[in-house]
Formats: structure tokens, sequence, C-alpha cells
């Protein structure tokens, strides 16, 4: 029972991701964006999936930490795509 609802939060966090990371690509610009909150969101989930794997708790939930780590990752990237479109003009 515990999995389902870490499994419901990760999801109702993870849905945000994508919508974010679509408003930054079109944005075309970081102004808007902290890379101090990204890598923190980022640095949550390395330790969610890491105490999936000290505890021995592995499971579905994993692929959702997973998801959730790579959309994220996706905006870091976008992040530095765009400074360096802000640098340039």
């Amino acid at each position: 029972m515990a999995s389902i609802f870490e499994t419901l939060m990760l999801v109702c966090f993870g849905l945000s991701w994508p919508f974010n990371l679509v408003k930054n690509i079109k944005a075309g610009s970081a102004k808007a964006m902290s890379l101090k909150f990204l890598l923190l969101i980022e640095f949550g989930y390395v330790c969610g999936i890491a105490a999936k794997f000290i505890s021995g708790n592995i499971n579905y939930v994993l692929i959702v930490y997973f998801l959730n780590l790579a959309v994220v990752g996706a905006n870091i990237a976008v992040y530095f795509i765009n400074s360096r479109k802000d640098k340039s003009e």
C-alpha cells in the first residue's frame, strides 16, 4: 500500500515536469528558470532512488523515479541551451 501512495505522489509531481519542459523550450530563455531549483529536485530524485536500493525495496516505483529524473534532466539541458541563447543576444 505504501508503494501505491509513493507512486501516486511521484506521478503527481512528475506530471508537471513535461509541461514545464515544453514551456521552457517555447520560451527560448533561461531568465525564468532556476538551475538551483532544478538541481535540488534532481538530487531529491537521486536520493529517493538510492533509498530504494539501500532498503532493498526495489519495485515498480523505481520506474517513476527514473522517468521523473529524466524529464528534470531534460529541463536542466534546456536551461543550458536557453542560457547560451540568452548570452548570444
